[in-house]
């Protein structure tokens, strides 16, 4: 009265097995290679271009920092920087800050 009855399942075929649990991953796969192209290549792509960037750095090259400073770079250390923001007026800061180097001449 108070114990249901248990019934035994039969066993799935083995051939029919692989293959279902062989297209229950593919959206998992499918949507990894998505992943990858959409956010995780660009990405990478985008640092080591920074990377390029920030070696290819040279003494009077105008930049813009990460916290939106325009300058031209008057010292070079091998991980710091100091910037001229105004006559006078030097600033130094992580070469890893500089986010783009701007063409000669744009500031005056």
């Amino acid at each position: 009265m108070f114990i249901s009855s248990a019934f035994a399942q039969a066993a799935p075929a083995a051939a029919g097995d692989v293959q279902s649990s062989l297209m229950g991953m593919l959206p998992l796969v499918l949507m990894f290679v998505v992943l990858y192209f959409v956010m995780i290549r660009p990405q990478m792509k985008k640092a080591k271009d920074h990377k390029n960037m920030v070696e290819a750095l040279a003494k009077g090259d105008e930049v813009v920092t990460a916290g939106g400073l325009l300058g031209k770079v008057t010292k070079m250390t091998e991980g710091f920087l100091s910037i001229e923001i105004a006559t006078g007026v030097e600033v130094q800061l992580q070469r890893s800050s500089v986010v783009q180097v701007l063409p000669k001449g744009t500031i005056k």
